[in-house]
């Protein structure tokens, strides 16, 4: 029985979704204590449980501890099940956040699964669908593993609904581990705006503004379609391409804040990894570091990437995944960046 304490380090659910995905993996049970306790509200909140019930169906855990608000849960997991699954947060809580759980498991079984996940699809403080659609699965088949995700609705905060499917085919055997220390010559940069059930404005004017700071032109700058009924939400969004991967960033709307302020947070943040040489940035960093160990594992080579900023985030993910794999991770600053090392321990 692993014990871990949810309150070290960044202290947040990313703990608990590593540890789930990890103990699928690995068979390794857990007992995880104060969870979320630094929270303005500590435990378990809606969207973690739908986390642990997922987890649980996937492999057959027996679980103690799975409540509203809990912050101690035992997970002792069985074997991996393929199937078709479905999953709804009930809330506007990230239903992103409940694929990566399940996700990495799913790869070590026997046979394809597929998901249908229901929640928020673009939510502050998660993933984004087009986050892991452009940034991550694409980095994922090059790993060895064979992803396809389709977004059927958006879903916004608060009012949650989106919906999207994805097909997960089997890969134990076809991890392998390789370098991402490059981001190779730019392809190409464009920005979109969801804003479904707001004025048609507001997406011209963070259009505009982000055009105007970035210097893009207007074929760059794309207002997304979007159906009434998927709103009021609005995500700002930047994609850039290179040869070896993309990265994707995020700001969003809300009440009180204007368009252009969206605009202008959305803009630092693609800047501060304009002027970095390094691969990828810092959520791309931490949601990397889980697939990569998985790799390295299972074909017992060392793998390195570079990445613009580590966070507490993903040093506390470093941290749990070395508790379940025998994998250990070293960093170096390299320039105005890190090169992460992930080799077999």
């Amino acid at each position: 029985m692993i014990e871990i304490d949810g309150s070290a380090g960044e202290g947040g659910g990313q703990i608990l979704r590593t540890s789930l995905a990890l103990s699928m993996c690995t068979g390794l049970p857990f007992t995880l204590t104060k969870i979320r306790s630094g929270r303005a509200k500590p435990g378990l909140m809606r969207q973690h449980l739908t986390c642990v019930n997922a987890a649980a169906e996937v492999c057959g855990a027996e679980v103690h501890g799975i409540e509203l608000n809990s912050q101690l849960l035992s997970f002792a997991p069985g074997s991996v099940r393929a199937g078709d699954y479905s999953f709804n947060v009930g809330t506007a809580g990230s239903c992103t956040l409940v694929l990566q759980t399940v996700w990495p498991a799913l790869l070590m079984a026997d046979a394809p699964s597929r998901l249908k996940l229901g929640g928020g699809t673009h939510n502050p403080m998660a993933p984004p669908f087009h986050f892991l659609e452009r940034s991550y699965a694409p980095l994922m088949r090059r790993l060895g593993a064979n992803v396809e995700l389709t977004l059927r609705r958006l879903g916004f905060y608060p009012a949650g609904g989106g919906e999207i499917e994805v097909a997960i085919w089997p890969a134990q055997d076809k991890l392998r581990p390789f370098d991402l220390k490059d981001r190779g010559a730019k392809v190409e940069g464009f920005a979109e705006c969801f804003a479904p059930a707001l004025p048609r404005s507001v997406a011209r004017r963070e259009l505009e503004q982000l055009g105007a700071a970035l210097g893009w032109s207007t074929d760059q700058l794309r207002e997304a379609p979007a159906r009434q009924n998927e709103g009021p939400g609005n995500a700002l969004m930047a994609t850039l391409v290179y040869e070896n991967l993309s990265e994707v960033f995020t700001q969003f709307g809300e009440k009180g804040v204007s368009a252009e302020k969206v605009a202008r947070d959305l803009v630092r943040e693609v800047r501060a990894y304009q002027v970095c040489e390094a691969a990828l940035g810092p959520h791309l960093a931490d949601q990397w570091a889980l697939p990569l160990a998985l790799a390295v594992w299972k074909g017992q080579c060392e793998a390195s990437y570079t990445c613009t900023e580590l966070t507490p985030h993903a040093r506390t993910n470093f941290e749990v995944i070395e508790r379940f794999l025998p994998v250990r991770f070293s960093t170096l600053g390299a320039g105005n960046g890190w090169t992460v090392l992930a080799r077999p321990a």
